[in-house]
């Protein structure tokens, strides 16, 4: 059985997700993510950019076959290339699996080794701006394999990263156990009869080719992971208190798990709220609130506000705003958008004086967002703070004041989640965050105009969602006030 580097990557990231790719159903898997294709166009992209300087030749082989691969890698190194582009390298370890490196680079350097007076140090480029654990560890696996086929130790491997200006070094005396120690574990999990159990963590899960496999899963099982606020931290508290259940963590006392690791009072009453929430389909008020309408008060005119981001050009392209009249019972949406990058200044003074007509209007959004991004917009085009800090005062999150207020029978207290309880529904069902990112991506290469209006249609959408949160919420603790 062959064992890459990726594969060990994706065990840091999901120890399910490897035992599923080697013995799972394949009619299970999910196509794969938009996203994911541009990610890793961007990153080919990417390393064409990096190598396109460099002197490198690139082993010649028929596609899937690693021997041969590794013979013509090994010839490049014994000529002693300066740089071998995408070489293979194999070793056998434990007898049954061979191990299989592909570094993006190979590197000559100065010292000795099977080949002469020289040697080879792996390097891969990677996307990432930080050299995440996970990189580093692949960098040992490369670092590894590379020293028992050279026969000499590799001190060091190398990342590039974007945004660095040179390459960062690993320093494989430190990271090259915890490869080992993660290869082990790897292995003892692919040799396991059943996978690991299952954890739904949505920002991690949600790109995954199993993440619909393992969610059903999870939904037969009512598992907790489903249930907001349980991280993998306090799921391991909770196992070992035997309460992984619906049924036995609605039944707690706050007491009982306020004093574990990643628990306080207020989280544990929380927790245990959102369970009996959940297990009665019941939105219910945090027992430490005392309800108030004060923040989210309904006011003659309103804005919602939402934007549409693209992350790999540090772009704000899309400010939309929804302004709602309830004296005239009128709404009327503005679709601020930059068709390319250099717009963005010219947007952002748009909104500035679309909410500056109407100076007394509270501004609502969705997590905080909107409101460090209105800071960054302010300090990139140089506009006062005298300009900047009445809009900032008038700015609520509805996020904030939901998630203190209640606890809602959902799995998520994402946008979409909580509009869809409440019966909202996007006009386009497949798009979100990502898709736009992609969709804003097609449309700078082709200019194809059916994508802006599917991101601007979706903004819109957000906007709306966020007014239908907004007045449930009102009325919801309105009726609590009421009530008590």
């Amino acid at each position: 059985m062959i064992i890459n580097a990726e594969l060990l990557l994706q065990y840091q990231r999901c120890k399910r997700r490897p035992f599923l790719d080697t013995h799972g159903d394949d009619s299970q898997r999910d196509d794969p993510h938009e996203l994911l294709v541009k990610v890793q166009q961007d990153k080919i992209a990417y390393q064409k950019s990096i190598i396109y300087n460099l002197p490198y030749l690139q082993p010649d082989f028929p596609q899937g076959d690693w021997r041969q691969a590794f013979t013509a890698t090994l010839e490049l190194m014994h000529q002693g290339v300066e740089y071998i582009y995408r070489g293979v390298l194999l070793a056998t370890y434990a007898e049954e699996y061979t191990l299989l490196s592909r570094p993006d680079l190979l590197v000559k350097q100065p010292g000795k080794s099977c080949f002469g007076d020289w040697l080879y140090m792996p390097v891969d480029i990677q996307l990432g701006k930080r050299p995440k654990q996970e990189y580093q560890v692949a960098a040992a696996f490369h670092g590894e394999i590379l020293s028992a086929v050279q026969e000499s130790l590799v001190a060091e491997a190398g990342l590039i990263l974007r945004n660095r200006d040179t390459t960062y070094p690993v320093d494989l005396d430190k990271w090259t156990p915890q490869m080992l120690n993660i290869l082990a574990e790897y292995i003892q999990v692919l040799e396991s009869p059943e996978p690991p159990e299952l954890f739904i963590a949505r920002q991690k899960c949600s790109l995954c080719h199993w993440y619909n496999y393992c969610y059903k899963s999870a939904q037969s099982q009512q598992h907790l992971s489903l249930l907001p606020g349980v991280t993998p931290i306090r799921y391991t508290q909770l196992q070992e208190l035997s309460k992984t259940s619906l049924q036995t963590l609605a039944q707690t006392h706050p007491s009982t798990l306020e004093n574990l690791i990643g628990f306080d009072p207020e989280i544990a009453s929380k927790l245990i709220v959102q369970a009996q929430s959940t297990l009665t389909k019941t939105p219910l008020i945090l027992p430490y609130v005392e309800p108030t309408t004060s923040i989210i008060n309904t006011a003659s005119i309103e804005l919602y506000f939402d934007i549409e981001a693209q992350p790999d050009l540090n772009l704000n392209y899309l400010l939309g705003v929804l302004v709602v009249d309830r004296q005239t019972n009128t709404e009327n949406f503005h679709s601020l958008l930059a068709e390319n990058p250099e717009q963005e200044g010219l947007i952002w003074q748009q909104f500035l004086d679309l909410v500056n007509q109407y100076p007394h209007a509270p501004i609502y959004h969705f997590c905080n967002y909107e409101v460090e991004t209105i800071k960054k917009l302010g300090n990139l085009y140089n506009t006062p703070y005298t300009a900047i800090h009445p809009i900032l005062t008038r700015c609520v999150d509805i996020y904030e004041q939901l998630i203190q207020n209640v606890a809602l029978p959902i799995e998520s207290y994402a946008l979409k989640a909580i509009a869809k309880w409440l019966g909202f529904a996007w006009r386009d069902s497949e798009a979100n965050g990502a898709k736009c990112i992609y969709w804003y991506d097609q449309w700078l290469e082709t200019g194809d105009r059916q994508f802006l209006e599917l991101i601007q249609r979706y903004n819109e959408d957000d906007c709306r969602a966020t007014l239908k949160v907004k007045d449930w919420l009102f009325n919801f603790l309105k009726t609590e006030l009421i009530n008590r």
